[in-house]
Formats: C-alpha cells, structure tokens, sequence
C-alpha cells in the first residue's frame, strides 16, 4: 500500500472534501470523542468541513491528509494561535484513522508532518487533548508528549457519556531564525 502524505490547500480542499466526510463519520461510528454525538450524519459533517475551510482560508488552520489514491485514510488538524502573545503555539486536532486503516503507522506520519510544519512556522509549543483512558494516551506519549491533567466531564463521547479529557503537550526544538 502506498499513502501519500498531503497539505491541503483551499484549492484542493474541495477534492478531498467527500473523503473526510467519510473519515469523519467512520471515527464517531467506531467511538473517537472528537466533537460530535453518535447522531452525527453526513450533513452536519460537510457543514462542520465548511468551516474547517473557512479556517483554511484565513490561515488560521493547516489541514493534512493520508490517502491512497482517492481514499483519504487519514487526516490531522492544527489549529495556530493567531494572538500576537501566543505566536510560539499551535493545537493538534482531529488526529483521525479510518478505522479499516489503523496500526498501520498512519496517525505516525501524520503527527511528523504536523510537528516538521509547526517548527518551520516557528511553533515551538504544540498542545492537545484526548480522551482520558483511551489508547491515544499511551500513542501521545510514545512520541514525547506530556500529560499535564486533565478536567473530569469534559466532553461527551459519541454514546453521551461524559468523559474526563487528558491534556498534553510538547515543546519543539526552535528552528533557527
């Protein structure tokens, strides 16, 4: 299997557009906790993607993909800080496999894209959260990520149940300037 790494640009965002919406709706059927309730429908997904290109547009997010060919495997957001005492940061979102795609080193690739772009932005301080309890945990840590707590009933998962979040984070190597 061969998967591509890519950046989506506004330009192109339209071409992977279904692709996500797919990815998407296949991490809430199977239970990731990334925003939406187990009702979730293909509607309510494209208009959530409407407004991840919105944020695309004016530079405030950065969108990767994995695909393979046409099939998006894969996709990772981050979310840069656009205060002017908050330029060093950047937040990790919807790291996101498709479940008939995981442990094959996908999320892996992602993660490497996100951290490369954020030190040439000059991000030196990536955060994120995920789901207390859940094997995420143990994959943010392997890649040098540290858990700072967490809040209890943070977030529903798909099901309705509240959940505690655990908060992570890391600190990049500066680039030179």
């Amino acid at each position: 299997m061969d998967v591509t790494l890519r950046t989506l640009t506004p330009s192109d965002f339209a071409s992977y557009r279904q692709g996500l919406n797919t990815l998407l709706l296949d991490a809430v059927e199977h239970g990731a906790s990334v925003g939406f309730l187990a009702d979730l429908d293909a509607q309510a997904a494209d208009d959530y993607f409407a407004q991840v290109e919105a944020a695309l547009l004016e530079g405030s997010l950065l969108l990767w993909i994995a695909h393979e060919q046409d099939r998006v495997l894969g996709s990772v957001q981050l979310s840069l800080c656009q205060k002017p005492n908050g330029l060093n940061r950047a937040e990790i979102q919807k790291l996101l496999v498709l479940s008939t795609a995981r442990r094959r080193g996908i999320a892996r690739l992602l993660m490497q894209a996100v951290e490369q772009q954020a030190a040439t932005r000059k991000r030196g301080l990536l955060y994120l959260d995920t789901e207390a309890g859940s094997d995420a945990e143990q994959f943010y840590r392997h890649l040098g990520y540290q858990c700072i707590g967490g809040l209890p009933d943070y977030a529903c998962g798909p099901d309705g149940t509240y959940r505690a979040n655990a908060i992570y984070y890391k600190t990049l190597a500066r680039p030179a300037p």
